[in-house]
């Protein structure tokens, strides 16, 4: 993954850090406690265990130049990620996605958008999306 990411050749993990970073970016400001959470989800959870953090930044190019660049850019990440992950781990993506977009404290309406946009592309049923959006809201919570 010389040069950002080869969309052909993306794996499950990389899948997850897209979405991750999509969602970080979809208000066009990717701020420090959306990256402490990404890398933080990266550094903790069992998927990740043998995944190589040096292609978080490639991953991460390979986003901002599809969302920024490109006319079907979104389009063509979701065939992307979509192809890249297993049916079962779908619903993982959604999860850390909505992690993200909580991490700063507010859900800004790009990645409002960018989360019904994911929940959509990935089949997520609205039951479990609404599920997995209260646990995140419970986690994010402020005293």
């Amino acid at each position: 993954m010389e040069d950002g990411a080869d969309l052909a050749s993306i794996s499950p993990q990389d899948a997850l850090v897209a979405v991750m970073i999509a969602t970080s970016a979809a208000d066009e400001t990717i701020r420090t406690a959306e990256l402490v959470q990404i890398s933080t989800i990266v550094d903790n959870l069992p998927v990740f265990a043998a995944y190589d953090e040096e292609r978080m930044r490639c991953v991460g190019e390979m986003v901002m130049r599809l969302v920024e660049e490109e006319e079907d850019g979104l389009d063509r990440l979701f065939e992307t990620v979509k192809g890249a992950l297993p049916e079962r781990l779908r619903e993982t993506a959604y999860a850390l996605a909505c992690d993200v977009a909580a991490a700063d404290g507010r859900i800004t309406e790009g990645e409002a958008r960018m989360l019904e946009e994911i929940r959509h592309e990935l089949g997520v049923d609205r039951l479990h999306a609404a599920a997995i959006e209260r646990g995140a809201r419970a986690r994010y919570q402020t005293v």
